[in-house]
């Protein structure tokens, strides 16, 4: 509760200020106030149970200090009902150069779908390379640079603790996690993505591997993705995961802006997080599957303000014999999500 109130006195010290700024004058350094509400309703058919549940809850306050110096720090009030610290970080910009350097606690660059935010996914349940095989934040050092005009390129890379968002007041290490990607865009509308990290979430490195592309005409989004996950010296067999969907727009007017139609497939062979059971030994955390959603999402607003209604229906295929998560099973999913 007291980091609760922390976290709002925070937002209104800051939102007072924003206002203050606004009534004397319009200035690029005044910082500027961003956040997500995913609020929904899913019902599993198989148990016959449903759930409300605030799925994010994040508010968010980026801006500038001097034109090569910014800054970004964000908290999710209600991730599942607990309180994250995500973002909080500090970029160096060089003039003249598409390049920066960011220094503190951010998403690594790796993958495509796992690096959306809330109020950019597509479905109102992430993927399985977004949620469980290729989601990481860490603390550390990154840069990224940018280069050609035909063919625009973007490198990204950095090196990070791998205490990840909680462990850093008495963690020191010899060893360094680190990621890279390459992202290249063909035409403004062809994208190629490929990506590598090195992880370690006790004593066994993992390295995975990522390669995906989409086709995106505002209309039409098409994406598939791959993703291999190793474990160092077999301690536990290697994961694949896969990630392809595609989206239609069919855009309107006035409050209502548009209408989706959509369709996903997804899977995850035996997955493990990498931390060890009481045997000492690596063990799935999320057993084999197959999914395929199919949904439709309702657009209102525009630009940097605006809500979707997002209405999925996943259907899991497991082996015989395997018993699901209580959470992952067939479900119908009602979801609104507000963005500003």
């Amino acid at each position: 509760m007291n980091t609760l109130k922390i976290c709002l006195a925070i937002i209104l010290v800051a939102s007072g200020g924003i206002i203050s700024g606004y009534a004397q004058e319009k200035s690029p350094y005044i910082p500027e106030i961003h956040g997500t509400i995913r609020a929904k309703y899913e019902y599993e058919p198989q148990i016959n149970a449903g759930r409300f549940q605030v799925r994010n809850a994040r508010v968010g306050v980026n801006g500038i200090i001097i034109p090569i110096i910014s800054y970004k720090a964000e908290i999710d009030l209600s991730d599942e009902g607990k309180i994250k610290m995500l973002d909080a970080y500090v970029r160096l910009s060089p003039e003249k150069v598409k390049a920066n350097v960011t220094l503190g606690q951010m998403r690594v660059p790796f993958t495509i779908d796992a690096h959306r935010s809330p109020h950019t996914q597509y479905f109102a349940n992430r993927s399985f390379i977004a949620k469980q095989v290729g989601n990481v934040r860490d603390v550390g050092l990154a840069g990224m640079y940018q280069f050609g005009k035909t063919v625009p390129i973007t490198i990204e890379g950095g090196i990070f603790n791998g205490s990840g968002l909680t462990n850093q007041k008495d963690f020191w290490t010899k060893t360094y996690n680190f990621s890279a990607k390459v992202t290249a865009s063909f035409f403004d509308r062809f994208v190629v993505v490929a990506s590598a990290q090195k992880i370690k979430p006790e004593d066994v490195n993992i390295m995975m591997w990522d390669a995906g592309a989409y086709y995106d005409d505002t209309l039409w989004h098409i994406e598939a993705e791959y993703l291999r996950k190793n474990y160092a010296h077999g301690a536990f067999s290697g994961v694949n995961a896969v990630d392809a969907f595609v989206s239609r727009k069919f855009p309107l007017k006035k409050y209502l802006t548009g209408i989706s139609a959509l369709g996903r497939y997804d899977y995850m062979s035996n997955h493990s997080d990498g931390i060890k059971n009481e045997e000492g030994q690596l063990y799935a955390n999320d057993p084999e599957r197959h999914r395929m959603t199919l949904g439709t999402t309702l657009h209102f607003g525009v630009k940097k303000v605006y809500a979707e209604i997002r209405l999925n229906y996943e259907k899991y295929f497991y082996k015989q014999g395997v018993t699901p998560g209580i959470s992952e099973q067939d479900k119908f999913v009602v979801e609104l999500m507000c963005h500003f």
